[in-house]
């Protein structure tokens, strides 16, 4: 797929060629200022680059000012039905606006909309799911099919065009991973408008995670896609970092450090499982692109992750550290987690002072950057 058209949330691109960016939704009520300020610093902390808010009525669009002034990151407003709750959110500066145009009303509302976010320089995200599928278009396909998704979609970008708006992302969601894919294929197949993706009402963490992955990951290895939520019945914090995996899954986050650790067998001598975590743990804001291996057989452990920057492996009280799967170091087992984060760090200060060359000498961007 060719890069899409770019727009501008703030200060974050979407589309354009720009990385592939992370959302996620505050589940406070709007219209308390402080929790909701307080939990998108706490999103914003764990790594999310816009935040949406449910506007649901006038008091959560009269809270919008000052929590948009005291937000990190930028800002989007969810509005349904109400043309004035979106007209308040663009007055109170929020970064982007989630509506459908066919459901605020008649062309005059949809104009209103779209002429006050092209003077602020905000877009709009249209939002189509399974659930809320025009009554015409259901009776048209039977149920809500990928061809029926896209032909919403398209016909509420057609509303925006009309009114001479097209500062526009994208979105198809629903429950379905399958259906999810197949709706976007077709989606991007139709439109060079940027794309976000997501399975919508994933559930809970156990199955949502893999639910999106499945859906989100799909796609990001077509090419399709420009910014993300996983979807969850969770405290949204819990998002973030399974978005962060997918991402890394598809190869998109080349300065974060991936963590490969043996599944144990009966060969496992150490106690495996506490220590992959532990070292998980420790990478997880780290920006270093090496793989970091946790491997539970001294014997074949080395071996086995060569490909490893760095990694740890042990057996019968014993361990080793090893460098792209050669054997320097031979220590106690309660050593190992120690000696790694010491080796970790030391490659860290090489690649803060002189880049990939300090931690793969001979190496070029393109090597690390497509691993």
């Amino acid at each position: 797929m060719g890069a899409r058209r770019a727009v501008r949330a703030g200060g974050l691109q979407i589309g354009g060629g720009a990385p592939v960016s992370v959302q996620s939704m505050t589940n406070t009520k709007t219209a308390d200022v402080e929790a909701t300020v307080a939990q998108i610093a706490a999103l914003a902390a764990a790594g999310c680059q816009l935040v949406r808010l449910a506007v649901p009525d006038r008091a959560a669009a009269l809270a919008l000012p000052e929590i948009r002034r005291r937000s990190p990151v930028p800002l989007a407003a969810d509005i349904h039905y109400d043309h004035r709750l979106a007209l308040l959110a663009v007055e109170a500066g929020m970064d982007k606006i989630r509506l459908n145009p066919g459901n605020i009303g008649g062309p005059a509302q949809v104009q209103r909309v779209a002429d006050a976010c092209l003077r602020a320089g905000v877009p709009i995200r249209i939002g189509v799911n399974g659930g809320s599928l025009e009554k015409h278009i259901l009776e048209k396909y039977g149920r809500p099919t990928p061809q029926a998704l896209v032909e919403s979609a398209l016909l509420h970008v057609a509303l925006l065009h009309a009114a001479g708006f097209f500062d526009i992302v994208l979105s198809i969601k629903c429950s379905c991973a399958a259906e999810m894919v197949a709706a976007n294929r077709l989606l991007a197949q139709q439109t060079d408008h940027p794309i976000h993706l997501g399975v919508t009402e994933a559930g809970t963490p156990a199955s949502g995670v893999v639910k999106s992955a499945v859906g989100i990951g799909s796609l990001l290895l077509d090419g399709i896609g420009d910014t993300i939520r996983v979807s969850l019945t969770a405290d949204p914090l819990e998002e973030l970092p399974a978005a962060r995996r997918i991402l890394q899954a598809c190869g998109l986050l080349p300065e974060a450090p991936e963590l490969i650790s043996c599944p144990t067998c009966g060969r496992t001598g150490i106690d495996l499982i506490p220590l992959a975590q532990r070292v998980e743990a420790a990478l997880a804001t780290r920006r270093l692109p090496i793989r970091v291996a946790v491997m539970g057989c001294v014997v074949n452990g080395p071996g086995e992750a060569r490909e490893a920057d760095v990694g740890i492996a042990g057996g019968q009280g014993k361990g080793v550290l090893f460098l792209r799967g050669e054997v320097v170091r031979t220590m106690e087992e309660d050593q190992l987690f120690d000696a790694l984060m010491q080796e970790i760090d030391r490659l860290q200060a090489l690649y803060d002072r002189e880049g990939l060359k300090g931690i793969r000498p001979g190496s070029n961007t393109s090597t690390m950057e497509n691993r």
